[in-house]
């Protein structure tokens, strides 16, 4: 076939499951075309020895990919982003015609920011078969945005209703997202789960190096690790309050940054635990012998409807790489942990129920994390790998391409059973 990929991110920005899906499908015979922007991901400025302008396209033997310019969104505030979202609406509006006109079937990597491109696209294509793959829900009402931010979520909304309403197939990154996606507008027949996939050149068991273990380790206790974003979404306050609770037991790590940090180091600077210990962000080449070095990889999201259907992609890393994880969420990712059986699970935002997980992580013998890791990893190449994820994603733009319907997720309620909540 030929396949559009539409995208807001690409490599070599950390956006790993288009990219790969955009390699995976052009070594299987496909011819792929993708549309994206120029990298600016995380830091909100174009990377160093890139510069944005209108013709810009590489090639391999079956891979395309055309980039477009936008703003790039430096400040990181919600003015910013909106501009950078919907000057890459006009962009996509301005060279998709040309470039995507004669697809078999498009694929859309579905994230708020490219929501308005995707729906100025599939007006401009007409009726071209349309798989979107949807990572995020966008919740329309949250009282604490301002009223401008509030309007344009309610934009936002629509759109995505519009956009669920007209697509032939839709995957869901989680179970529970099939509710989500079907109270917004899909046709539940045509929603699959898609579970993402990680990097598995790269996140895969491995030793750890005695840097790693330098960086990583103190002493013999318990090392609890949390890698990535320490953001709003996480809601780390927690992780440090349980960690504080058994100073003399544990350790808790967080590697990496972002817009909580300082806040997080606030709190644990005020309650004293001075076994909870930050480490700057890590190449993502790195991160593998740090989980081998840590116990446990903590898993967090708070207590937010939205994110119940969200599974973050640490957890794939670490089941990847045989790591047993403490999981603190709700919805899916303590489905899937449990299910798996590949560590501990309590809810969310309740930092005693954490401690207590904590304290027991801390009791358990090393075969037996052995072992959790051992069943997550299995989990991890049954459920979520590469293969399985691009098998399903192919299949459904061969229905789609072919003018039938995905088949509702009837072999993914099949093989997933347990997950839904």
């Amino acid at each position: 076939m030929k396949i559009g990929i539409l995208s807001y991110h690409f490599p070599p920005e950390p956006a790993f499951i288009p990219g790969s899906l955009a390699e995976e499908l052009a070594a299987r015979g496909h011819e792929v075309r993708v549309l994206t922007g120029f990298p600016d991901y995380p830091g909100g400025h174009v990377y160093p020895g890139w510069r944005q302008r209108w013709r810009h396209q590489t090639r391999s033997e079956r891979l395309t990919v055309r980039r477009v310019p936008r703003y790039a969104a430096g400040d990181g505030s919600a003015g910013a982003r909106m501009a950078s979202w919907l000057s890459f609406a006009g962009s996509v509006a301005l060279t998709g015609r040309r470039y995507l006109g004669d697809v078999d079937a498009l694929y859309v990597f579905q994230l708020p920011a490219v929501t308005f491109a995707a729906a100025g696209l599939l007006r401009l294509l007409g009726r071209v078969p349309t798989v979107l793959h949807v990572q995020d829900v966008w919740p329309e009402d949250d009282p604490s945005r301002s009223v401008d931010t509030r309007r344009w979520s309610g934009r936002i909304g629509a759109t995505l209703r519009r956009l669920y309403s007209e697509a032939d197939g839709i995957a869901v990154s989680a179970p529970s997202m099939r509710d989500l996606v079907s109270d917004g507008g899909a046709d539940p027949a045509r929603v699959r789960i898609v579970l993402n996939w990680t990097d598995e050149r790269i996140f895969r068991p491995t030793e750890p190096s005695q840097a790693a273990r330098r960086l990583i380790r103190r002493d013999d206790r318990c090392v609890v690790m949390h890698a990535g974003t320490i953001g709003v979404r996480q809601g780390l306050e927690t992780a440090v309050r349980a960690a504080a609770a058994l100073d003399d037991r544990m350790d808790l790590v967080l590697v990496g940054s972002g817009a909580e940090e300082r806040r997080v180091r606030g709190l644990a600077a005020e309650l004293g635990a001075d076994n909870v210990r930050f480490v700057e962000r890590r190449s993502p080449l790195d991160m593998p012998e740090l989980y081998a070095a840590a116990d446990y990889q903590l898993v967090m999201l708070r207590d937010l409807p939205e994110l119940r259907g969200m599974v973050p992609g640490k957890l794939q890393a670490a089941l990847s790489c045989a790591s047993p994880v403490v999981a603190s969420a709700g919805g899916d990712t303590v489905a899937l942990v449990e299910r798996a059986r590949a560590g501990l699970s309590c809810p969310p935002e309740d930092w005693a129920a954490l401690a207590d997980r904590f304290w027991l992580a801390s009791a358990i013998p090393p075969p037996a994390r052995a072992d959790m890791g051992r069943r997550g990893r299995e989990a991890y190449l049954r459920e979520m790998s590469l293969r399985a994820g691009v098998d399903r994603i192919e299949q459904m733009l061969y229905d789609v391409a072919a003018g039938k319907a995905p088949d509702g997720g009837r072999s993914e309620r099949n093989s997933h059973k347990g997950l839904k909540t």
